[in-house]
């Protein structure tokens, strides 16, 4: 199959490259149109990494500079009639990471110096913040209008301080001295526009900017990063036919494949489904399904954060929370439900106006494969690559209903496995399995609720449903008797599958299977 080969922009930002190298851009200038014309001038909007916000700023910056050459044939172009140039002052933090005091000091002046030359400002001041008026006042003087400052990544700086009790208080001083003139300068400002993964306080890092309008969970903002159901379809056509060749599967099964990977996010509720940008693009620039997003930022620190919190494996996802509760300020979170969110592990599923609750959870299998590989040490020691390649030859075993040969499999394997800690409860032994099951792509779940009890674990294939009662140094047969006797399967009959039981009891000082007994 012949055709021309898309140029995608992977790892561009910048909005006059895009348009000018002929890259495709998903059209979202109908949404700058919506925020430059509202009755704020202050926006601040979070959206987790690689979701397109440095794009949606160079594109502000694009639009605020009359670049009207760069929005020909976009929705801006019908939209806008005036095309007014505004001076720009765009301050990237993405690059203030794992910085003391003065070197962030340093970074900031770095930021400011050469729009202070632009507009002949010689400064010997070392404070930011002066400098920073002095700048929108100069750049207002000199051109005759309002400035526009446009700041990207603005939590940057504070990320990996954010639970630090020494380090935090004097990096959030800094930056909250560097943004107090956004309050000041009003009358010089014609539009400020804040983009971040996390929520800060504004008590605490916007001392006085309470007039800044937080779009991140708005209805009519919903999709303004990411790309829709319907963008796809529609202005990734040609791209889904290639793509579907490539994988040598017809149009329909490469588009499931997509939203089974990379689709599921929303950032509040009604909202279209939402892919993620990053991984989408890749998977059409390479042809493949890859873990993209997931592979491109070590969550090492939030494998520490479920470690703080003593979250399991099962507890990341399917939670009810209020809004004020996730979309919350992380530096004050009691728990990790804001992190998660921010940080786009978890994401919308679900919203009852009744409870005012919404329910978050995992929103793809990009996202569920990729923690859980990241969590799988924490039950195998260091043996975790033999760990990922026992869980392709599960999957095998288990796809093909060969369940006796898979648990033998695990069997061999765990006993292998160093001692870890802890391993002296029932609950380890749940954990790892959802662990390792959940990395099969197979529906997994633990303790699920029946009329009689509780199933320690419920798994699901597309053939047949498993329900599954573990035991600790007692036996196989005491775990299927207690499946018979509370009649478990009943609770399933009804959804369509043949239902398969399973007891597996563990030996705690083996640290494995030692017996199991399999019955339809």
């Amino acid at each position: 199959m012949q055709y021309t080969r898309r140029k995608y922009p992977i790892g561009i930002q910048t909005f006059e490259k895009i348009r000018t190298g002929n890259y495709m851009y998903v059209d979202k200038t109908e949404y700058i149109y919506r925020m430059v014309h509202a009755d704020s001038n202050y926006f601040f909007l979070s959206r987790p990494r690689r979701f397109g916000k440095s794009l949606l700023t160079s594109t502000l910056e694009a639009y605020f500079q009359g670049r009207k050459d760069l929005f020909k044939g976009l929705a801006m172009e019908q939209l806008e009639t005036e095309w007014t140039e505004y001076p720009v002052l765009r301050f990237d933090m993405s690059l203030g990471k794992h910085m003391e005091k003065e070197q962030l000091e340093r970074y900031l002046a770095s930021q400011l110096e050469p729009m202070e030359h632009k507009y002949g400002i010689l400064t010997e001041s070392p404070d930011a913040n002066i400098r920073l008026t002095n700048l929108i006042r100069r750049a207002y003087e000199q051109t005759g209008r309002q400035v526009v400052v446009l700041i990207d990544e603005y939590d940057a700086p504070l990320l990996d301080v954010v639970h630090e009790e020494k380090d935090l208080p004097v990096l959030r001083n800094v930056m909250r001295n560097f943004y107090s003139p956004l309050k000041a300068c009003d009358p010089y400002l014609r539009f400020v526009f804040l983009t971040g993964i996390t929520k800060f306080s504004q008590l605490s890092i916007f001392s006085e900017l309470n007039n800044i309008k937080n779009i991140s969970m708005l209805p009519e903002y919903a999709a303004i990063c990411g790309i829709t159901e319907e963008e796809m379809a529609t202005q990734m056509d040609e791209d889904l036919d290639i793509l579907a060749g490539r994988l040598n599967v017809n149009r329909e099964e490469a588009v499931q494949k997509l939203k089974d990977h990379y689709d599921g996010y929303h950032f509040t509720w009604p909202s279209p489904d939402i892919y993620n940008p990053f991984s989408l693009l890749n998977a059409f620039a390479d042809g493949r399904l890859d873990s993209y997003w997931f592979g491109s930022g070590t969550p090492t620190y939030l494998i520490e954060m479920l470690k703080k919190y003593n979250v399991l494996p099962q507890q990341i996802g399917g939670r009810k929370a209020m809004a004020e509760s996730f979309d919350a300020p992380t530096e004050r979170m009691t728990d990790i439900a804001p992190l998660l969110y921010q940080s786009g592990y978890v994401t919308i599923k679900g919203y009852s106006p009744i409870t005012q609750l919404y329910t978050l959870d995992i929103p793809n299998k990009e996202v569920r494969l990729g923690l859980m590989k990241n969590l799988l040490p924490g039950y195998l020691d260091r043996r975790t690559t033999d760990g990922l390649t026992t869980v392709a030859l599960l999957y095998e075993a288990i796809y093909e209903e060969r369940l006796d040969d898979a648990l033998r499999l695990l069997q061999t394997f765990l006993s292998t496995v160093p001692y870890c800690d802890r391993t002296d409860y029932e609950g380890h032994y749940q954990q790892m399995l959802y662990v390792i099951f959940s990395l099969l792509g197979t529906y997994v779940d633990v303790e699920v609720r029946t009329p009689s009890g509780r199933v320690d674990m419920v798994m699901r294939t597309a053939t047949t449903l498993y329900v599954v009662e573990l035991k600790l140094n007692q036996s196989a047969t005491a775990a299927m008797q207690q499946i018979d006797l509370k009649n478990y399967p009943e609770r399933f009959v009804l959804c369509g599958l043949p239902v398969v039981k399973v007891g597996i009891n563990f030996d705690m000082e083996r640290h494995t299977l030692k017996d199991w007994v399999i019955a339809n």
